[in-house]
């Protein structure tokens, strides 16, 4: 099942995805695709899919979930990236975090802050948490996931790499976590490890990678970061991301107000944004 949230934010509703690629709305059943909704997600299976009213029009999409606690970020998890960045693959993950005012539709703008020069992207394949996960294994940790959805990790490198700290005041800006358009279900998803991930700047592709160069893969990261802290339903995890970001180019290229990002993941949708200026 795929599932989304639309209207003004803040105000969103939920909705299912169905066949056809029409959102039907949800508000009947249920309050939001958050909290205990994601728990029991599976039981919207019985809703007889063609009595849902179809949303009208082109109305504007939230994150694919609601109410996250958490936004938990994977650093140099694909061997590819971290050559690229002239890094090495870390003995166990690289967590980070981005703030949650971060989170922002699939759709809605890259807001560069200001005296950003430095704005960057990164297509990642995210996860939602769908029932609290404490000391876990990872057999059963699929149990754990809601379902899978597709998140640009925002990033600014100078603000991340270069002005001390955490990296997570590169990371928390405004926007800085476009998720969705929608939250797929791992039975539809299927083979998670193996999905083709893209990412274009004004038109020109500057990832084309794999979830199958992952190095920590879900289940296992589902099972590390709960002998940490507990996952709640819908905290977002970000997993890390393919080759092809702008800090590996040479000479490095960033984002500038004007351009036109467009990224996709296999069954997991896409997201189209535009760069603007802070005001």
């Amino acid at each position: 099942m795929k599932f989304a949230r639309y209207g003004e934010r803040g105000a969103e509703k939920p909705a299912l995805v169905d066949n056809d690629g029409n959102l039907r709305d949800l508000s009947a059943h249920v309050a939001d695709i958050a909290g205990d909704v994601l728990v029991n997600l599976a039981t919207l299976k019985d809703i007889d899919v063609a009595s849902l009213p179809i949303v009208e029009g082109n109305p504007r999409l939230g994150s694919c979930v609601g109410g996250t606690r958490k936004f938990i970020c994977i650093g140099l998890n694909y061997a590819d990236h971290a050559a690229e960045s002239g890094l090495e693959v870390p003995p166990e993950p690289v967590i980070f975090a981005k703030f949650t005012s971060a989170i922002c539709g699939p759709n809605d703008p890259i807001i560069i802050p200001r005296n950003s020069v430095k704005t960057d992207w990164e297509v990642e394949l995210g996860f939602v948490i769908g029932k609290t996960a404490k000391y876990v294994s990872e057999e059963d940790a699929m149990d754990h996931v809601a379902g899978f959805c597709l998140i640009n990790d925002v990033s600014e490198r100078e603000f991340q790499a270069e002005r001390a700290g955490q990296w997570v005041k590169g990371k928390s800006s405004d926007n800085f976590g476009p998720t969705g358009p929608w939250l797929v279900t791992p039975d539809e998803v299927g083979d998670f490890d193996n999905l083709g991930m893209w990412l274009e700047v004004n038109g020109e592709r500057v990832q084309d990678g794999s979830s199958s160069t992952m190095v920590y893969r879900v289940p296992f990261l589902v099972s590390y970061l709960s002998q940490f802290f507990t996952l709640e339903p819908g905290d977002i995890v970000s997993t890390g991301t393919p080759p092809g970001v702008g800090l590996g180019f040479k000479p490095p290229r960033y984002l500038k107000v004007g351009d036109k990002v467009a990224l996709g993941i296999d069954k997991l949708g896409t997201q189209n944004q535009v760069c603007v200026a802070d005001v």
